[in-house]
């Protein structure tokens, strides 16, 4: 009998120990480890409720303000995971983002740990921001334009070489980055804004396959909020990739997690 009891004491102090981390991890198509916060709708008891998958057609999908976006990859050693707009077709250049966002829809996990703030969607997901890290920088604007007339010696306005077969007058030009006021082009109306956290548009040399090749990347969100809420309150807290750990302070003191030890 004291084996039997000495059992139950033992699982109740692993669930209270590590909580919802204790269940067994799911999977749906390329997805193969779904764990916390992480969860698959029906798994209940599993992960929170805000970070909640679902599965159709072995697709992993994550809804998003008012959006439905399909999982890329999830990375839990640096706390992100990627979306991707679910109408965007490899073989097709013309596709495109059905849902438009940019970098100011969201806080910066940052900001919201450094000045306190809550994120301001409402599902503790946010721009990454991760010390030390050499190319990792919060996503990028791809902004489609369409003109009256042909631009010509701006750089940053980039043909789409007829790719586009909508129903618009005049030129369809696609741009990365910000669109700053000396940029813009008089007779142009923007017609689309959407994300990528594809590192490869760094660089001086635009082209629009470049462009579809960064959408079709997606863009990156990090739940690293909830982690820095979870052990350190709100307070200073980042992750740094130089030693690969959550480190924050707290009433003067430092602490610092391994992703695997949270």
């Amino acid at each position: 009998m004291w084996r039997e009891r000495a059992l139950i004491v033992l699982v109740f102090l692993l669930h209270l120990i590590h909580g919802e981390n204790a269940c067994p991890p799911s999977s749906c198509g390329k997805i193969s480890n779904i764990s916390y916060p992480f969860r698959l709708k029906g798994d209940q008891g599993c992960g929170r409720s805000i970070y909640e998958l679902s599965c159709e057609n072995n697709i992993t999908l994550f809804s998003l303000v008012s959006g439905t976006f399909h999982v890329q990859a999830i990375n839990y050693h640096n706390f992100t995971i990627r979306l991707v707009n679910p109408t965007l077709q490899q073989s097709n250049r013309s596709s495109l983002p059905c849902y438009f966002f940019s970098p100011s829809n969201f806080t910066t996990s940052y900001r919201s740990y450094l000045l306190y703030e809550t994120p301001n969607h409402g599902s503790y997901l946010t721009i990454p921001w991760i010390y030390g890290s050499d190319h990792y920088t919060e996503p990028q604007h791809i902004v489609l334009l369409n003109c009256s007339h042909r631009v010509t010696g701006k750089r940053t306005y980039v043909d789409t070489g007829g790719c586009m077969n909508w129903e618009w007058k005049g030129y369809i030009y696609a741009m990365a980055g910000d669109l700053i006021a000396e940029d813009f082009e008089v007779g142009c109306h923007v017609k689309l804004v959407a994300l990528t956290s594809w590192w490869g548009l760094d660089t001086n040399t635009y082209s629009y396959d470049m462009m579809h090749t960064a959408l079709l990347y997606g863009f990156d969100l990090s739940w690293l909020s909830m982690i820095c809420e979870d052990r350190c309150g709100p307070t200073y807290c980042y992750f740094n990739s130089f030693s690969q750990t959550l480190e924050c302070e707290k009433e003067g003191r430092r602490y610092w997690w391994q992703p695997y030890n949270l």
